[in-house]
């Protein structure tokens, strides 16, 4: 049965972070894996590639820009190619900007949504693409926020791409639902990753505060007690290109250990 064929994932920003931890729980879970993610991340990115094949499972590492349509449809070609097929995307990629609402630049704004939406649209097309010429019901999950669902200040740009991910979520789950496609989003807190670090940072230098004070504030929010991991995110992925969420599509998925409750 075609149940029975090994399965592919490919996660964008896969060298490090929160996508690590998803390329890992995938490899763990059966998937062969597309280790995507910048050019001079190359590195960081065959180390990952190393981890996955450890785990006994096929694992390549694809150059691309998610900002770039392009740059998508190749990527996908070569993970399909290289592994055999293709059945899940993790739109993971993404970048933070902590910056004053009436500071907040055109460049920054251009930047911001290139990475963190455009993507979300580009990688939809390409996975499409592949699993409608492959034969598959496949799944794409993209990484939403807490900001997605709660503006936070300082974040506004964040916040709105974000909320514009949570939007294309919902409305390409409709779309692509008679062809058998789901598409869900996960919602992560604060997770203990260097994007938590860039914007501790930042904050320190608008609000005067010792580095590791904002973070250590934002944490003492936390329901449960304690800073998030990737690998607590990468489970929630987990569930979603499994065969256990057939039945769950347009959702996004908040896990944060309990700092809103939607």
């Amino acid at each position: 049965m075609a149940e029975n064929k090994t399965k592919v994932a490919l996660v964008t920003g896969a060298a490090q972070g929160i996508g690590r931890g998803i390329a890992l729980k995938l490899a763990e879970d059966g998937f062969d894996l597309a280790i995507a993610d910048l050019e001079p991340q190359q590195e960081k990115g065959q180390d990952v590639v190393q981890e996955v094949e450890a785990l006994g499972r096929k694992a390549v590492f694809v150059p691309i820009d998610v900002s770039g349509k392009d740059s998508f449809d190749q990527a996908v070609d070569t993970a399909a190619e290289q592994l055999g097929g293709l059945d899940v995307l993790v739109n993971n990629a993404g970048i933070a900007q902590v910056q004053p609402i009436l500071e907040v630049t055109q460049e920054e704004l251009e930047k911001i949504f290139a990475i963190n939406v455009h993507s979300i649209f580009f990688g939809i097309q390409a996975a499409v693409r592949k699993f409608d010429e492959l034969g598959v019901k496949g799944k794409i999950i993209n990484a939403a926020s807490i900001a997605a669902v709660k503006g936070f200040p300082i974040l506004s740009a964040y916040s709105a791409s974000k909320f514009a991910v949570r939007g294309i979520t919902q409305t390409a789950a409709q779309e692509l639902a008679p062809k058998g496609h789901t598409v869900n989003a996960y919602g992560p807190g604060i997770v203990g990753t260097g994007m938590w670090e860039l914007i501790d940072r930042e904050l320190h230098k608008i609000n005067g505060k010792p580095i590791g004070q904002n973070l250590q504030e934002n944490v003492e929010t936390i329901a449960l007690g304690r800073i998030e991991t990737p690998e607590d995110v990468a489970g929630v992925v987990s569930f979603f290109a499994s065969n256990r969420a057939d039945y769950v599509t347009g959702q996004t998925l908040l896990v944060d250990g309990g700092m809103l409750y939607n």
